[in-house]
């Protein structure tokens, strides 16, 4: 901001200098007119398709069911386990071939870090095919 001091009024002269102001928001439109349009382009992939067929080799196995109560007690096949037997479940499954798939029934009032734990044992001992089983939503 420059401020002049002289003039034939003696006093300060409060005159503004918008020349550095235009020249900074000059230098800002020409960026946004530039990088705007490369913002618009979008990237075009091929998603995969849902297959709700499942081949009859999966269909052999059958999955692994873990329920989780709100308290964050786990029942392995409808039978309750300790964080250590579920582990070792996790890790004599991983080995299986074809692996089967972990489905995770959780308590809608459970803590999601308890989940995370069960999904990163699972993780750990090399678990791949992980879901989560839910209701469907009520009808209106």
């Amino acid at each position: 901001m420059a401020v002049s001091l002289g003039g034939n009024s003696g006093g300060p002269m409060s005159e503004i200098n918008v020349t550095p102001l235009v020249d900074v928001m000059l230098v800002l439109l020409i960026i946004f007119m530039i990088t705007a349009p490369l913002m618009s382009h979008s990237i075009t992939i091929d998603l995969p398709t849902a297959n709700p067929k499942t081949p009859d080799s999966e269909m052999s196995v059958p999955p692994l069911d873990l329920a989780v109560k709100q308290d964050g007690s786990t029942y392995f096949n409808d039978h309750l386990v300790t964080e250590a037997e579920l582990r070792a479940q996790f890790a004599v499954s991983a080995q299986r071939s074809p692996q089967p798939e972990l489905q995770i029934r959780a308590d809608k009032n459970t803590e999601f870090k308890i989940v995370k734990k069960i999904i990163g044992d699972a993780k750990d001992s090399g678990m791949v095919h992980v879901a989560f089983m839910t209701t469907d939503a009520p009808k209106e």
